[in-house]
């Protein structure tokens, strides 16, 4: 059996389901290219691709709000 043709459980699929369930999803198009710059300087970091999404956008936040404070 092909890894594309791997048979999930049920159970497996309403745990991923479930699991799911606590995060929102969003989509970011970035030029072609850019995506690989992003991870390696993520993974230069010692974090993940999302983490460093995640990390990026909160700091530019708080440093946002700080500005019109």
């Amino acid at each position: 059996m092909a890894d594309s043709e791997k048979k999930v459980s049920a159970a497996q699929r309403k745990a991923t389901d479930k699991y799911l369930e606590k995060f929102d999803e969003m989509r970011v198009r970035v030029p072609n290219g850019q995506k690989a710059v992003f991870k390696a300087h993520a993974e230069a970091q010692g974090e993940s691709l999302n983490s460093f999404i995640l990390r990026a956008m909160t700091e530019t936040m708080e440093r946002d709000a700080a500005a019109t404070e």
